[in-house]
This record gives structure tokens, C-alpha cells and sequence, in this order.
């Protein structure tokens, strides 16, 4: 029978975007290497009581808004651990060590302590992506309506776009692919092109999603800072980890009217990848808003939408 050890971890960020990790101390399993704080839940104890023991017995703070982010397990040898990961933005009390360990505020696109915990690793690259991934759908909206939609959804916090027109000429992707960034950049909102490099060199996009016909071909990271791929099995994600992409989407996870024929894997399946990897995956294929939740519980980073983000 596997050992299942469940933990719960803080990911304590300040106000400049900077994570606080702490090394393991001497005597330690994983001595010397770095992690987020937290520990094992004791019997009876929720997550959200384990967390706040060990934050106070660890690093001398209460947290005032712990929001539980995502759910991930890790299987070894001789356990499983399944990690509660807490973000906490507000506590009371003074940060310091109080079980002889370092202690570092680490810029989440420049991490310079290593090496770090396999487990830790998906948050690092989670943290700089927003949840929700939206896909552009004037194919069945027209344009009037889309940018309406656009701008109401920029408005309630809608931070990255997929640009996806598969059908229209270049020069008309391009200028809706312009007023996008147009529109995007005062809620500093990123804009990725689908497949087409040279249009997101021609104005200036922020990266590119690559379907996965071309991220096989792919042999080294494009030099993109955001380089996305769509990924529809394990074999698929793991070239996308391999060539160290930004984050993968994987689906379809439930039937979709786009691809009605498509076998969908199911939200099992999808935990079950995902749990694999230390990149952050994104759920696509009917779902919404509400599915965000159980694609955090699945260790999954959030939900992509095609549809119902623009209803």
C-alpha cells in the first residue's frame, strides 16, 4: 500500500511580485535545497490550520488571507505527497527563521537559489501566468461583437488572448491581431499569435501558440518571452516540457461543438498528465468560468476558452 503524505505549502508573495523560499535546513530529507514554506498536515488538522501552524513555527507569521490556489501530487518510491499550495499576500508578524533555515525573496522570473524541489518548480512558472487563457472567436461572433466583448472582459481582468483566425487573409489578422494589442496593453494583458511567427514579429506581440503539428517539429524554444502549445496527449506535453515552452494547453477535456467527434479525455486523465509535469496546463474544451476551480484541483494552472469566455 502507497503512504500518502498530504502537505500544505505558502506561496507568500510582496507587493514587487517577489516569492519568499527557504532552503532545507542540515538534518533534513532534501537538505540544502529550496522550497515555499509549509509542512505536513497533522491527523485532524485541515490544510488552512496546518498551514498557519507551520507558518508560525517556521517563519514566526499568521497569514491574513491564505486563498488556496491549486492541488498537485507527486508520487516517490516509497510515498505519494499531495500538496495543498496556498497564496498568501497579507500577514501579520515579522518574517525570520525559526528552524535555522535561509531564507530568500526570489524574483519568479529570475530565481538564483537552486537547486529547488521538483515540487516547487510548477509554481515558479504558474506565478507569472494569469488563469484564464482566452481564445479569439470572431469566426462565429463577427467583429463588432467580439470587440465589444473584448473590451468588457479586459475591463473585468482578462489578462492573456490567444489571436486564433485560422480562416482570414493575413492582412486582416493582422490589423484585428493589432487592435487587440491595442486594446490589451493598458490592462497589461498579453497577446499571443496561433502558428504565425512573422505576424507577431510585425506587431510586436507578446508570444506565440503553438498547435501541436508544429510543436513537433519545433527542435530548440522559439525566442519568444510567452511561447504557448497545444498538447493532446502525454507524448505531446512531454516534447512541450522538453523544449521548455511557457505553458501547454491540453484537450479536449469534455465534448466541444468545434470538435464534436473528438473523444474527450476527461478531467482523470487530465489530473493525471498534469500531476506528471512541471509546466503550468491549461484545460480547454467546453468548459467555463466555473471550471477554473476543478482544473486547480486537478493540478492543472487554469482553464483556456474559445466559447463561453465571450458569453
Amino acid at each position: 500500500m502507497v503512504n500518502i503524505v498530504l502537505a500544505a505549502a505558502a506561496v507568500i508573495q510582496r507587493q514587487d511580485g517577489f516569492l519568499l523560499m527557504a532552503q532545507r535546513p542540515p538534518g533534513r530529507g532534501w537538505s540544502g535545497w529550496w522550497e515555499f514554506p509549509g509542512g505536513k498536515i497533522e491527523e485532524n488538522e485541515s490544510p488552512f490550520e496546518a498551514l498557519q501552524r507551520e507558518l508560525q513555527e517556521e517563519i514566526n507569521i499568521s497569514a491574513n488571507d491564505a486563498t488556496l490556489w491549486f492541488e498537485r501530487s507527486y508520487s516517490y518510491p516509497d510515498k505519494k505527497v499531495y500538496i495543498y499550495f496556498f497564496k498568501v499576500t497579507n500577514w501579520t508578524g515579522e518574517i525570520k527563521s525559526c528552524e535555522n533555515q535561509l531564507l530568500e525573496w526570489q524574483n519568479p522570473s529570475h530565481v538564483s537559489v537552486a537547486p529547488i524541489l521538483p515540487t516547487n518548480l510548477f509554481v515558479l512558472k504558474s506565478i507569472l501566468l494569469p488563469p484564464v487563457y482566452a481564445i479569439t472567436n470572431i469566426e462565429e461572433l463577427g467583429e463588432k461583437l467580439f470587440f465589444e466583448r473584448l473590451k468588457i472582459k479586459l475591463e473585468e481582468g482578462l489578462k492573456m488572448i490567444q489571436v486564433r483566425e485560422k480562416k482570414l487573409p493575413y492582412q486582416d489578422v493582422k490589423k484585428i491581431a493589432q487592435k487587440i494589442l491595442d486594446l490589451a496593453k493598458p490592462h497589461q494583458a498579453k497577446v499571443l499569435i496561433n502558428e504565425n511567427e512573422k505576424l507577431a514579429l510585425d506587431i510586436g506581440a507578446d508570444g506565440v501558440h503553438y498547435p501541436s503539428h508544429s510543436l513537433i517539429q519545433l527542435k530548440d524554444r522559439p525566442e519568444f518571452s510567452i511561447c504557448g502549445a497545444s498538447c493532446h496527449n502525454l507524448e505531446e506535453l512531454m516534447i512541450a516540457q522538453d523544449l521548455e515552452m511557457s505553458f501547454a494547453v491540453l484537450s479536449p477535456v469534455q465534448k466541444t461543438e468545434s470538435h464534436p467527434l473528438a473523444d474527450p479525455i476527461g478531467w482523470e486523465i487530465f489530473s493525471e498528465y498534469a500531476n506528471k509535469l512541471d509546466m503550468p496546463i491549461f484545460a480547454l474544451g467546453g468548459l467555463n468560468q466555473v471550471s477554473l476551480t476543478k482544473s486547480w484541483q486537478c493540478g492543472g494552472h487554469g482553464v483556456a476558452m474559445q466559447r463561453s469566455i465571450w458569453e
